[in-house]
């Protein structure tokens, strides 16, 4: 987790739940509030002027959301979805900004998390302007396992659908599904029913 819930509720945070398909902010709205998740997942993604959704992160319990624009007058430009029922702690952006100046051990804490978002942007950023589909998700599952601090190959379960790797890479599903198939082909990962073993 980025901070301790315990000193999140001393500082006066609420716990929300929102139930699955809830829209916590959208692109456009001014950041008021820290978002860390307590339980669930909650997906940040944009649409194309066709509808075509683009997912750009996936996030889990322990992680926050949005926490960046805190720092800055910008809007959102994307939506925070939840993706399950989710539990989320809520903390008011004077508090938060209150927290991190009077906490060094924070400040660091999310120093720390926005370096990683960082280099998960630059890594993605790159690896999705590759042609080859199967070097995109690669790219994608290799920064996913390297997060889980699992290193045996077929050790790490992609915690991900087909359809959530083509929205994070661009991809149409078709082309996950053939790319996945010939990635386990390769010896690349190995496919335990809908499981993807990497």
């Amino acid at each position: 987790m980025i901070i301790d819930e315990n000193l999140l509720l001393q500082k006066g945070a609420m716990i929300e739940d929102y139930p699955a398909k809830e829209i916590i902010f959208q692109a456009g709205d001014a950041p008021h509030f820290y978002f860390q998740i307590m339980r669930g997942t909650v997906e940040l993604n944009n649409y194309h002027e066709d509808g075509k959704e683009f997912t750009l992160n996936i996030l889990r319990e322990g992680q926050s959301v949005g926490e960046s624009l805190l720092f800055s007058d910008n809007k959102y430009p994307m939506n925070a979805v939840t993706r399950t029922d989710c539990k989320i702690l809520k903390l008011k952006k004077s508090d938060f900004l209150a927290l991190v100046s009077e906490n060094q051990s924070v400040m660091f804490d999310i120093f720390k998390n926005l370096s990683d978002r960082l280099y998960y942007k630059y890594v993605m950023l790159f690896n999705n302007s590759a042609m080859e589909p199967c070097t995109k998700i690669r790219s994608l599952i290799d920064y996913y396992k390297k997060c889980s601090h699992l290193h045996d190959r077929y050790a790490y379960q992609v915690p991900l659908t087909r359809q959530q790797i083509a929205n994070l890479t661009g991809l149409r599903v078709e082309t996950v599904i053939r790319a996945v198939k010939k990635m386990e082909s390769d010896n690349l990962l190995k496919l335990e029913g809908r499981q993807i073993m990497y």
